[in-house]
């Protein structure tokens, strides 16, 4: 079955160029130029991906992403944003998207985009419905693997594609020290210094939604001047 995307994008000339070439690539895809025709397609159809850019009519793309986080819908999200709009590629990574893409931007950089986060979707997925353990338990953090969810003191907390995928990697090897740059490769696909912020709000946004304070964490830690890992199972399990 073919992976099915949904483009939001108002310039004709890009939302032609980003869905033509994605049909190249055998994806099905459909598209749309206004912001809030996007969204009623997002939540009434079923899309491994998203492609959305953040200045659209009638509803921006920032406000897109907020509303199908707010309905549980964790599709994943690569947001569109202009070169000089750092703002904006904060609140989108902020709001749930998964990655971004500045304008202008190559169609062999697009393609290995989408590629590497379909590709680290489905590796993900096939690798958690292997996983010798379907639950991985850490005090009072539970993790369904092929579930994909996850509860804290027996409340479930909601996480968006990419921060599962995040949690679920580094836990699956907890007490092992990641660099941003690894983070980036396993989880995300690509390798790029200059996409380690993605990585540290992805960190940052876990740690809003599974530590009692996020400044003094218990679950998610960093190794100053290396990077980040997981607590170790035997600490949390004394």
């Amino acid at each position: 079955m073919k992976n099915k995307i949904l483009v939001i994008e108002d310039d004709p000339d890009i939302n032609k160029l980003v869905s033509m070439n994605l049909r190249d690539m055998c994806y099905e895809v459909e598209s749309c130029d206004v912001g809030s025709r996007g969204l009623e397609m997002a939540m009434n159809d079923n899309f491994n991906l998203i492609v959305l850019d953040v200045m659209l009519p009638e509803m921006d793309g920032l406000e897109v992403c907020r509303r199908l986080r707010s309905a549980d819908n964790f599709t994943p999200i690569l947001m569109l944003t202009a070169r000089d709009s750092e703002a904006d590629r904060v609140v989108g990574l902020e709001m749930g998207a998964d990655d971004y893409l500045t304008k202008p931007f190559s169609v062999r950089e697009l393609q290995a985009r989408v590629k590497a986060m379909l590709r680290r979707v489905d590796m993900l997925t096939k690798s958690a419905q292997i996983a010798s353990k379907d639950t991985l338990e850490f005090g009072n953090l539970e993790i369904q693997v092929n579930k994909r969810q996850v509860h804290l003191n027996g409340q479930s907390i909601e996480l968006t594609s990419t921060e599962f995928d995040l949690l679920l990697y580094m836990a699956q090897q907890p007490g092992l020290v990641f660099s941003r740059s690894q983070l980036l490769d396993k989880v995300w696909g690509y390798q790029h210094a200059g996409y380690e912020h993605t990585v540290n709000s992805h960190i940052n946004r876990l740690r809003t939604k599974l530590e009692k304070d996020p400044s003094k964490p218990e679950y998610v830690l960093t190794v100053w001047g290396v990077g980040y890992k997981f607590t170790d199972v035997e600490k949390q399990n004394e």
